[in-house]
């Protein structure tokens, strides 16, 4: 029998939610190596297991894979969350380059400096509602199937879902005027994997805050 997935990654959202996500869609049981002291940091470095002497680190399938997009390129690939040929995973591609960059944004917001935060807030929201969810609505609308790309269930749906709720966090009505994407939200919310990941006490992380911020700063400055 194949070992679990281990993720090595500090006690919080950064780079290694999405990936989380995504092994939590995809009904993978998985393991976490907490990094939780610059030494732990330190002696994944020393021992090699770091290509490119950064985390997320996941080990999968005899790999010590780095790289945030490259693992979650080959956990879609591995578990059929991707497109059936290649125009399909090209313009899911697209999507998911974008989910990722909103996702970034919202990501780095707790660790802006305070005279920095509302302007940044700000932007993530007219981000959101004029460049990035407009699309998205569009594509449903358009198209009047339950998922983004080939109507069927894909990585795109897990990481858009992923960054509608971080911005509902931020701005809870902020799908007030996408009312498809407020239905899509509720259908890809409710299928099982995803529903099971949305539960009280589930691997999902909570948002940042200041605790989570100082711990992360503890580790990687």
């Amino acid at each position: 029998m194949a070992s679990k997935p281990r993720l090595h990654y500090f006690d919080g959202r950064g780079r290694m939610e999405s990936i989380r996500w995504l092994l939590a869609a995809a009904g993978v049981e998985y393991e976490e190596q907490l990094i939780k002291t610059k030494e732990d940091l330190e002696k994944l470095k020393k021992d090699g297991s770091l290509l490119f002497q950064q985390v997320p680190m996941v080990e999968i399938d005899g790999m010590k894979m780095v790289q945030s997009r490259a693992i979650l390129n080959y956990i879609a690939a591995k578990y059929k969350l991707c497109g059936k040929d290649l125009k399909e995973n090209a313009i899911m591609d697209m999507y998911v380059e974008s989910i990722m960059d909103l996702g970034e944004m919202i990501m780095l917001q707790p660790f802006k400096p305070a005279d920095e935060k509302e302007k940044n807030f700000a932007l993530i929201v007219e981000r959101a509602t004029t460049r990035y969810f407009p699309v998205f609505e569009k594509v449903l609308k358009d198209h009047g199937q339950d998922y983004l790309v080939g109507n069927k269930f894909s990585r795109a749906d897990v990481q858009l879902l992923e960054v509608i709720l971080m911005a509902e966090e931020l701005k809870p009505d902020i799908l007030s005027k996408f009312p498809l994407l407020k239905t899509y939200k509720v259908r890809i919310s409710n299928i099982p994997t995803i529903k099971k990941f949305l539960q009280p006490g589930s691997a999902r992380k909570p948002p940042t805050d200041e605790k989570k911020i100082a711990e992360a700063m503890k580790i990687f400055h």
